[in-house]
């Protein structure tokens, strides 16, 4: 590999690193492609069972050319996020010579597979709660359609360009700024103020968690340092020692630099991963919500529980409603409540008859499976509402709720979600193998950048383990708390931090240059997908 700096204007290494250039051998092409074929298939045969176990009648094709469009478009979002993301991962035991290249890429898809598949969703379904109500609500019409692909068209956008030239930014950013870019074009474009069409109270919770994990990286990373150089380094000075030519380090060290990959891998695969799941969630929703609108393998003994969860919390609205009942119909008055966040008199009695209307079609089936393909749509918008609003109101200062109702409440929500918030398997295993599909193309890009092009000097082995097991941490506690955050930011800023704790100095070129993609990001994909959201509502 030459020292020519990639696009971007980012410093040549300062050292050679490991030989990334191997060639590529037609087999290599063979078995990738075939891969990619098998995938297409386990797709396309899990979608087929899936709405055939629901006995639904095909009429038209159109529905599902549309959907096989999206999904191409969403599991090409997971594809290039491989690029960025999974990349990280796998640049410390490769420039550490723990690991070569290749096998370490195969070796770091592999746990992406398993942190995806124990993945929760609740990420997943963070951040598409960021989305306007009234088009999550539409999914599947005009409007829907344009939402999905704007938002996922302009995250791959500028993920592949900033890939491109070299720069680690964050997925996280680029699909959450694509979301808002969305919800404000969308606010804009039915009159409203702009600020509307963005739940801000969720965006400043992910805000949070995207913008102060970096600063945590860093500085975990650099104490961490700090306080093994203070403890181990008379005693195994090997540690703190850098890569000696091609040859592997110390089996020992060795073993925690690939423990420490393998746990990003695995934490990143269960936060980063979901990202794409809760948006193709939404198209197959929107497309076939007879198979995919309420979680028709939901237990007789949750629904049961769903029942006693729901008269306990009609209880509780009706007591707000202070007696006033709703003629008509109550889901505009609570879709302006979720939309707008303010109680007015209608709030509290629209909401009654909703819960009431809902438990009244849960109890007449008796099982999710048994709702009828014609009811099914609706029922699950008349649980996401009810929801919503549900999360809002426990929130509320102006809801007035104790302790206790709001425990009650939370539980009834926690029905209400486990019968609409849900991911099939096959839908993890797709997104888990188009990150490492992704991963196997571009990471070499990326993983340049994290080894050669931050620190002044060769990455070592405290250096590299230390901003892994940092990067580990942090995903996995964002992860329990449902919120997004970019392992790309996270890994980088820690290898930084222990670059400015071992004094070996940093290259400001790099740091600027991925400062600069951080603070560009979110507004790029504000605006690139707000004009694309614009136009294809114009188209579809």
């Amino acid at each position: 590999m030459s020292d020519m700096a990639l696009p971007g204007s980012i410093e040549p290494a300062l050292k050679k690193g490991p030989d990334l250039d191997h060639g590529f051998h037609p087999l290599t092409g063979i078995i990738y492609l075939g891969v990619v074929a098998a995938a297409l298939l386990f797709v396309a045969y899990s979608i087929y069972s899936d709405i055939d176990a629901t006995g639904t009648r095909v009429t038209t094709y159109l529905p599902y050319i549309l959907l096989f469009v999206a999904l191409l478009i969403a599991l090409g979002f997971e594809f290039v996020n491989g690029f960025h993301d999974t990349a990280n991962a796998v640049a410390t035991v490769i420039y550490t010579r723990s690991l070569p290249a290749q096998i370490a890429v195969v070796w770091s898809g592999m746990f992406n597979l398993f942190g995806v598949l124990l993945s929760t969703g609740a990420v997943a379904f963070g951040i598409v709660s960021l989305l306007p109500v009234e088009l999550i609500l539409q999914v599947g019409s005009s409007a829907g359609f344009a939402m999905v692909f704007a938002l996922l068209i302009a995250a791959i956008i500028w993920n592949f360009g900033t890939w491109y030239l070299g720069l680690p930014a964050s997925s996280s950013h680029t699909l959450i700024g694509s979301i808002m870019g969305v919800g404000i074009t969308n606010a804009l474009m039915r009159g409203r103020d702009g600020t509307s069409g963005v739940d801000w109270s969720q965006a400043a919770n992910i805000a949070k968690a995207l913008l102060l994990s970096p600063l945590f990286g860093f500085v975990l990373a650099a104490i961490l340092l700090y306080v093994l150089k203070a403890v181990l380094a008379r005693v195994t000075p090997a540690l703190f020692g850098e890569p000696v030519g091609d040859q592997p380090p110390p089996w020992w060290i060795r073993g925690i630099l690939i423990l420490t990959c393998t746990l990003v891998s695995f934490f990143h695969g269960s936060n980063d991963g979901q990202k794409g799941m809760g948006l193709i969630m939404l198209i197959l929703i929107g497309t076939v919500p007879t198979a995919y609108a309420l979680n028709r393998a939901l237990p007789e003994s949750q629904i049961q529980a769903f029942i006693q969860n729901s008269e306990a919390a009609s209880k509780i609205i009706d007591s707000k409603a202070a007696g006033y009942n709703v003629l008509g119909n109550p889901r505009p008055a609570v879709t302006h409540y979720v939309a707008e966040h303010q109680i007015d008199g209608g709030t509290y009695p629209s909401l009654a008859v909703l819960v009431r209307d809902i438990a009244n079609q849960v109890t007449t089936y008796g099982s999710l499976a048994k709702f009828p393909a014609d009811a099914i749509g609706n029922t699950r918008n008349d649980m996401y509402l009810a929801s919503e609003a549900l999360r809002f109101l426990m929130k509320d200062k102006e809801a007035e709720l104790n302790s206790a109702e709001v425990a009650t409440l939370n539980s009834y929500k926690g029905s209400l979600d486990s019968a609409t918030k849900f991911i099939p398997t096959w839908v993890k295993i797709a997104v888990a193998i188009a990150l490492g599909l992704g991963t196997m193309v571009g990471w070499k890009r990326i993983v340049v950048t994290v080894g050669e092009k931050i620190g002044k000097t060769h990455l070592t082995y405290a250096q590299g383990a230390c901003a892994e097991i940092t990067a580990a941490a942090t995903i996995a506690a964002a992860d329990g708390y449902g919120l997004p955050v970019s392992t790309t930011h996270v890994l980088s800023s820690g290898i930084a931090g222990t670059m400015a704790a071992n004094g070996s100095g940093l290259q400001w070129s790099t740091i600027r240059n991925i400062a600069l993609a951080w603070v560009l990001t979110l507004p790029a994909a504000m605006l690139i997908s707000g004009i694309l959201y614009f136009v294809f509502a114009h188209i579809f």
